[in-house]
């Protein structure tokens, strides 16, 4: 199987790019408040990077800064939280945050893993 991507979608973009225009006359009004485009640009960056690549071997957990390959050998489940998170559940007993990832990306997620995730949307699942 190839690998799934999930991540934000690019539309998520606009409204950054919306923000960053509304932002230009205070920013471009004085040389020192230049940084203030800072706050776009790693809102752009985040949307860009952040997310779950799932292949036959594992995960890769993909944050704004860092990345982190989790075999599946070391996941233990899925866990959903209030509001619809995903983290991860360890075979060490932690959890990692899985970002962008919600339930309805659970079935693409037991498919990426050949079984060893279990997809609790499949019929029969949870009795």
């Amino acid at each position: 199987m190839p690998t799934a991507q999930i991540r934000t979608t690019r539309v998520a973009l606009l409204p950054v790019a919306f923000g960053a225009v509304c932002l230009s006359p205070v920013a471009l009004s004085a040389p020192w408040l230049l940084w203030l485009f800072a706050v776009p640009a790693l809102a752009a960056a985040r949307v860009w990077r952040a997310g779950v690549d799932a292949d036959a071997d594992g995960l890769t957990v993909r944050a704004l800064v860092g990345a982190r390959r989790v075999p599946w050998s070391q996941a233990a489940g899925l866990r959903v939280r209030p509001g619809g998170a995903v983290q991860l559940v360890l075979a060490g007993g932690g959890t990692l945050r899985l970002p962008v990832v919600r339930a309805r990306h659970l079935p693409l997620l037991a498919a990426a893993s050949a079984g060893r995730l279990p997809d609790p949307t499949a019929a029969g699942a949870g009795r």
